[in-house]
């Protein structure tokens, strides 16, 4: 036994006396002590034991060391400092009453971190509950004494002291307080240690929720408890050591006392014990490492469950509710996040300062909780007043109300602006958000650039537009450089770079020079950078400039020019470097250039002496170019712009029919082809994807069509612009094949000797039948190959007739001086039929076929179509037009005649008996039918007939000839009819015929 050094004979009495005298007293306690263990301190073991140790270590004035050590189920939890005495333990039994009130004496204070004579970290004397959560027997060792507290022990000393209690302990299911009544306890602490807690655990959930408690231990704790300097974790897996936690995070802290008056405004409502106390302190953890974890809650200043994501810890003296659990509301906790808020916008500062990133510590997005809410405001009024976002100019700090961002600028750009735009600095763009919630003021890239301008040298501007180089690379950012100025070589500084010319090593300085006294806009060579391209501008290739406006413009009006052939200089010294680069550019025909007489001549009207240009086209419209011009350019530039040693060509691309090109519009009649291969007459909305033209057609003299169409089959160029058909696109995008500007040219303009045109005569290879009623061609086009004949208008078959051949062709087959065989006549009956192409006016007479093979002419009304054989019996009819299926409907279309069965009935007279068609004939031909009607006279429309097909099909026949052929139609084998005949007659021949039907 030991002496009762701590007195606590006399607590066990007096408490049991106030529970004899007054059982609620006892339930009272017996609450309490639930209310906080299983409550506000059910997981906050260590937390309140490091606390208390280091309460003990300020109030020794020592470094607090505290060592946890787990094994065996018992948990042990050693300290330095200020050992147990017996005020500490009259604490310890007595709910809600602390001995750490004004012990702390100024220094340690200051070494606490808590400043001003705050005292000890807790404020409420009921941290050590906590240990309740895990254990119903807690001793206490010092090197003053021990104490020890038990569950066991004080139902003892109850049991029996008064019915009411007793009554009271059955209703509380034997549970009663267990840190009330407090028992001396032998031993000692651990050696270097001055107190210890040893709690044995109640049970395996009690160990498992210390694991826990003690690998969730961090430097949090040691933060929140600055007047510990180790903490020591041992258990039977691992040993852990914390310290030198400032190492790990940047801290800023700030303390403070309220003032009397201010006392009496902000802890009005605060406990007694609280309003003693008039000290406050704020400290704010960074993490030095992106990889350590910030706990999510505020610290007050041990953890509370308010969650706060600010990317820093905050501990500070904020007033909680009765659970310690949260911050309490009022004008306190108001004050203090104030005075947190100016602390973060401190402790921002110095980190910027210190050049690290800072912008992510800005709050942004929706808060956390209330507090965290509370805290975003205050510091977003003082972030934009703390100098912490960086100059470009020249690297000092600067508030956010002060700077400036200019939208889409990267940092090279920024480097060049800085001089120009005050308070600007970078902004990357995952920073968008916490500049805008710091309110730094936006300008527009647009905005800046229009300010550009000035007296810079060229050097400068290069320099700017190298700074461009990435963000040229991003459409919208080009849009907005859209104004930016570009010196150019004469001196001017013009606004944007689309369209100017940059100059290059292709073309001479002198030959830049002679565009430039026409308005050609070429940058200065030292402002050149590859920026300026991908901002519009283009490389003064011999194309580019040669594109040019201001070019073009000259060459248009060269003839007027003071100095015409400097012009002529400059543009083919650009088209003989390569003549390629004049491709389409067919302005360049009115480059006025100086013929055999030294006369300016267009381009286009000027011919290469004793070329097949001269020999075909008029003298009166064109003239041989001067010698020593070919000489010096040579003849590829100057074909290239337009002087003729073949015949020439023009191209364009997209032509809508109504809006002709301008490339197109010196062609002659091109309006009229327009019209005339447009669909159905009208030019709006067709168009032509490609168009190739041969031009100077009307210049070919009459005696020179021969040698110019042989060269136009000859050269490949000249050759696919005259045979290939123009594909053109309707409105209703439906694409039509319509003769070439040269085809149709030729067939429209060309005459032969007698007058007439070429076109529409019949082709050297034409079909001897169709050739009887056309005129021959001459015999020079012999010569041509036959896509060009057919180009150009000649008839080869039926096919190529337009509608004036075949107005021609119907009107000399009605001439009644020709005669016309019964074949020639049913072959071009046939070939009409076909025809998709109709005349104006259809024939007021028509040839027809008699019934004895003969050919006539007769009025049309009097003619007939037959498209089927059984209606060649019915010569009532009138003329007969022979065709079938399609042909016929076409011939009936073409020549305006009716058919046959629009004119009679075909109605079968009269009563016929119904015979089985023999078996023979249906081995021969599966595809009769199995019955046909026997007549003995067959009349249709009382007109008599051999044989006849109903409109059912049925055969009807009154002779075996007739019979054949109606069971031969009405099976659709009319092929088969001769077959069907013989065996009919000759029934002997059966086997001869089913022998040859295998071979069929």
């Amino acid at each position: 036994m030991t002496d009762d050094v701590f007195g606590t004979t006399r607590i066990r009495e007096r408490v049991l006396a106030g529970w004899t005298a007054a059982p609620v007293r006892f339930r009272e306690d017996a609450n309490a002590e639930e209310e906080l263990a299983l409550g506000g301190y059910v997981d906050r073991l260590v937390i309140e034991l490091a606390q208390n140790a280091a309460d003990a270590a300020a109030r020794a004035g020592v470094p607090g060391r505290v060592l946890f050590e787990f094994r065996n189920n018992t948990l042990v939890v050693a300290n330095t400092g200020a050992p147990l005495d017996a005020e500490g333990v009259e604490s310890l039994a007595t709910l809600r009453a602390s001995a750490k009130r004004d012990k702390l004496p100024p220094s340690a204070a200051d070494e606490s971190g808590e400043g001003g004579g705050a005292g000890s970290v807790g404020r409420f004397g009921v941290g050590f509950s906590a240990v309740l959560a895990v254990t119903d027997e807690p001793v206490v060792l010092s090197r003053t004494g021990g104490v020890r507290f038990s569950k066991a022990d004080t139902a003892a000393a109850i049991a029996g002291l008064a019915a009411d209690l007793d009554t009271e302990v059955r209703r509380r299911d034997g549970q009663v307080p267990v840190l009330r009544l407090p028992f001396e306890a032998d031993g000692e602490p651990p050696a270097d240690y001055d107190t210890a807690v040893i709690l044995p655990l109640r049970d395996e959930a009690a160990a498992g929720l210390v694991r826990r408690l003690l690998a969730e231990a961090d430097d949090a704790l040691l933060l929140a408890l600055p007047g510990l300097h180790r903490i020591e974790i041992e258990t039977d897996e691992a040993h852990r050591v914390l310290q030198n936690a400032e190492s790990r995070w940047y801290v800023h802290r700030t303390t403070g006392t309220f003032n009397t008056t201010e006392r009496e405004q902000l802890l009005a409502d605060r406990p007694t014990e609280e309003r003693s106390r008039p000290n406050w302190s704020v400290t704010w953890a960074l993490p030095r490492s992106a990889a350590a974890v910030v706990p999510a809650v505020a610290y007050a200043p041990t953890p509370t469950d308010e969650p706060v994501a600010l990317g820093a810890l905050l501990l500070a003296t904020f007033p909680l509710d009765s659970t310690r659990r949260h911050v309490a509301k009022g004008p306190l906790t108001d004050r203090l996040v104030r005075e947190a808020a100016a602390a973060f916008a401190e402790l921002v500062g110095e980190r910027a300062d210190a050049g690290d990133d800072v912008l992510r510590l800005v709050p942004t997005g929706l808060a956390a909780g209330t507090l965290d809410r509370m805290l975003r405001e205050e510091i977003l009024s003082r972030l934009p007043a703390t100098p912490m976002v960086r100059s470009v100019e020249d690297g000092t700090l600067l508030p956010p109300r002060d700077a400036v961002v200019v939208e889409g600028a990267d940092d090279a750009f920024n480097e060049k602006l800085a001089p120009i735009v005050p308070g600007l600095i970078r902004a990357r763009r995952e920073d968008r958000l916490a500049l805008d919630t710091l309110q730094v003021r936006r300008l527009e890239l647009a905005e800046v650039v229009d300010q550009l301008g000035g007296e810079e040298s060229p050097g400068w501007w290069r320099e700017l537009y190298a700074s461009l180089s990435t963000m040229v690379t991003d459409a919208l950012i080009r849009e907005s450089l859209g104004t930016l100025p570009v010196p150019l070589a004469d001196g001017r500084l013009v606004r944007g770079a689309r369209g100017l010319l940059l100059p290059g090593p292709e073309i001479p300085v002198d030959i830049l020079a002679a565009f430039g006294e026409y308005g050609v806009r070429v940058v200065h060579p030292e402002a050149v950078d590859p920026a300026l391209e991908r901002l519009g501008a283009i490389p003064a290739t011999p194309r580019s400039l040669l594109e040019d406006s201001a070019v073009r413009t000259a060459v248009e009006h060269s003839a007027d020019a003071d100095d015409p052939d400097a012009i002529v200089h400059a543009v083919l010294s650009l088209v003989a470097a390569d003549p390629a680069q004049a491709e389409g550019l067919w302005w360049l025909n009115d480059l006025v250039l100086r013929d055999a007489d030294g006369e300016l001549v267009p381009a286009n009207a000027l011919v290469v002496e004793g070329s097949d240009a001269q020999a075909i086209l008029d003298p009166d419209e064109v003239a041989p170019i001067a010698g020593d011009v070919l000489d010096r350019y040579g003849l590829p530039a100057l074909e290239a712009v337009g002087v003729l040693a073949t015949l020439g060509m023009v191209a364009a691309s997209d032509v809508a029919l109504d809006q002709l090109p301008e490339a197109v519009q010196d062609l002659d009649a091109i309006e009229d082809w327009a019209y005339d291969v447009a669909p159905e007459g009208s030019r709006y909305g067709a168009t032509v994807g490609e168009l190739e033209a041969v031009r100077d057609l009307d210049w070919i003299t009459d005696g020179n069509w021969p040698k110019a169409l042989q060269i136009m089959g000859s050269e490949p160029d000249l050759r696919r612009a005259l045979v290939t058909q123009v594909r053109v696109v309707g409105p209703d995008d439906r694409p039509l094949g319509v003769p070439s500007y040269a085809a149709w040219w030729i067939r429209e303009h060309v005459l032969l000797d007698d007058g007439e045109p070429l076109a529409g005569r019949a082709d050297p290879d034409a079909e001897p039948v169709l050739a009887t009623f056309l005129d021959p061609a001459p015999v020079w086009t012999a010569a041509l190959d036959p896509e060009v004949r057919t180009a150009v208008g000649l008839v080869r078959d039926v096919g190529d007739l337009d509608a004036d051949g075949i107005s021609l062709v119907l009107d000399r087959l009605v001439d009644p001086e020709r005669e016309v065989d019964a074949a020639s006549i049913l072959r071009l009956w046939t070939r009409l039929g076909t025809l998709k192409l109709f005349p104006g006016d259809a024939p007021e007479q028509v040839r027809v076929l008699d019934a004895d093979g003969v050919t006539r002419v007769i009025d049309a009304d009097q003619a007939v179509v037959v498209d089927g054989p059984m209606w060649v019996q019915r010569e009532d009819l009138g003329g007969f037009v022979i065709g079938s299926g399609a042909a016929a409907d076409g011939l009936s279309d073409l020549l305006d005649v009716p058919m046959a069965q629009e004119i009679a009935e075909g109605k079968i007279d009269g009563e016929a008996t119904a015979a089985d068609v023999p078996p023979i004939v249906r081995e021969l031909v599966p595809e009769v039918p199995a019955t046909w009607w026997e007549h003995e006279e067959l009349t249709v429309d009382g007109v008599e007939v051999s044989w006849w097909v109903d409109a059912e099909g049925g055969a009807h026949a009154a002779t075996f000839d007739g019979l054949a052929k109606a069971l031969a139609w009405s099976a659709g084998r009319w092929d088969r009819r001769h077959v069907i005949r013989a065996v009919l007659n000759e029934p002997d021949r059966s086997t001869e015929l089913l022998v040859d039907a295998v071979y069929d």
